[in-house]
This record gives structure tokens, C-alpha cells and sequence, in this order.
């Protein structure tokens, strides 16, 4: 595994986690429940390390596999993860939520047909899991379909969870689509208010939209919660020395 050997922390990311008493405490769950907290601050290069350090300790554990490749492709790593989908489905032969994994993969790579294929079988072995729905409604704004919000609506109906419409949000912000990023950021705000990453994402999407007496409410809001959180205080920084543009100064003409 050597992508996993050269990761590195950047010290801003690290989480403190209260160190177990003893070696023999750091089994699976210590791992995956270090990597399920930073994967939820949004140290996505943190999470894949422990996922990996999960799987280190026990290679029959789905969620660490689906980790890593959720993981990857959070990072960018489409390529990558689509290697560690198929390494994963080696193991785990038609498991619904790494065929997922694999499409979610491919979408980003710009293969509609096989990402579409991928999903298809996902779908039909899921049973009631949150992210092939969630992949599925990717694959529509991609292609630029009009159900994408069923889709979305079903994945928010079986998780549960505010990470869930957050990863919505972001899934809009990469296809530049951030009027309905905002939306489902919004959404994960009002169900996990006292999260610093979902405050910390709908700024993105307003300052992306120019809203920006908006943004900084919502960067301020995260560093409320986190007051050394880095790419916030960028992010306010890059506010106030910000240039002058048509939207910019349309937004401040309409009151945004």
C-alpha cells in the first residue's frame, strides 16, 4: 500500500483524539472512528490514512475499503480510486456500495457509460443504502438530467445524517452549480449546526455566488467552532483582499 505509506498530516488538519491507554486499544474501531471524525471535519487526507490503518489490523471490513475510495475521489484521486474499488470488489464480489464507489469514480473520470453500468448493478444490490442513490443523482447532474433531486432526496431519506446533504452540496460545487449547493449546505447546517465543515462548506457556495456578507457569516460561524480552522481563515482573508468584479459589485448593488 504505498500511497498510504507517503501520506503525510498537515499539522493544521490533526484532530486530538484522547490516546488509548495502550497499543492493544488501537484495534479497527479506534481506527475507523479516528478516520469517521476527521472524514466529518473534512481532513479527507487524514481519513484515508486511518481508514488504511483500519484495514491494516482487518482486511474484512467493507467500511474501511469504502473509505478509502470515497476518500480518494474527495482528494481527487479518481484514477486511484477506481483501482481500490476494484482491489475492494476482489473481496467483496457485487457489494453494492463499492460498485458505487467505483461509478462515483468513473462519473468523475468523465466515463458516463461505465459509471452508468456501474450504478445500475449498484442499485440493483444495495438494498437500503444511502450512496448509490447518492452516485446515481451525481451521474444526473453530470449528464445533465432533470431528476437528479429524486435521487438526491432518496439518498437524504435512507441516511439520515447531515453528512449526507453536504456531500450533495459539494457534489453541486464541482459541477459549478453552487445555486443548488447552497441549498443542500443549508440543509446539513440546519441538522448539524454545531458542525464547523458544514458552516465551513455553505460559505463556499455563497462566496462562489458572490453572496458575500453571507460567506463571511458563514466562515465566522466555523471559526466560532473552531478557531484555528486554516482554510476558513483563508477563506476570510481572501474576502477582504478580494478584487473588484462585475458580480462582486452586482452583489453589492442588490444587497448580497
Amino acid at each position: 500500500m504505498s500511497r498510504f505509506d507517503n501520506l503525510e498530516f498537515e499539522e493544521s488538519e490533526v484532530r486530538r483524539t484522547p490516546e488509548p491507554q495502550s497499543e492493544l486499544e488501537r484495534d479497527e474501531h479506534y481506527w475507523l472512528k479516528l478516520a469517521d471524525d476527521n472524514r466529518r471535519s473534512g481532513f479527507h487526507e487524514n481519513a484515508l490514512r486511518y481508514y488504511s490503518r483500519a484495514l491494516e489490523v482487518d482486511k474484512s471490513i467493507v467500511s474501511g475499503w469504502l473509505g478509502q475510495v470515497q476518500m480518494l475521489i474527495a482528494l481527487d484521486e479518481y484514477p486511484e480510486a477506481d483501482l481500490w474499488g476494484k482491489k475492494a470488489l476482489e473481496l467483496f464480489r457485487e457489494n453494492g456500495d463499492l460498485l458505487a464507489g467505483r461509478a462515483q469514480a468513473l462519473i468523475r473520470m468523465g466515463d458516463q457509460r461505465g459509471a452508468g453500468e456501474l450504478c445500475d448493478a449498484a442499485m440493483q444490490r444495495a438494498g437500503p443504502s444511502a450512496y448509490p442513490w447518492l452516485v446515481r443523482g451525481e451521474i444526473m447532474v453530470a449528464g445533465r438530467e432533470t431528476i437528479d433531486h429524486h435521487c438526491f432526496d432518496k439518498a437524504v431519506a435512507l441516511a439520515q445524517d447531515w453528512l449526507t446533504p453536504l456531500e450533495i452540496a459539494r457534489i453541486y460545487l464541482h459541477y459549478k452549480r453552487p445555486s443548488q449547493a447552497v441549498a443542500w449546505a443549508g440543509k446539513a447546517v440546519a441538522k448539524a449546526p454545531e458542525q464547523p465543515y458544514a458552516w465551513y462548506v455553505k460559505g463556499s457556495c455563497e462566496l462562489n455566488l458572490n453572496l458575500e456578507t453571507t460567506a463571511r457569516q458563514s466562515f465566522k460561524r466555523c471559526l466560532e467552532l473552531v478557531p484555528n480552522h486554516s482554510d476558513a481563515q483563508r477563506r476570510l482573508t481572501e474576502l477582504t483582499v478580494r478584487p473588484w468584479s462585475v458580480g462582486r459589485i452586482l452583489g453589492r448593488l442588490l444587497g448580497r
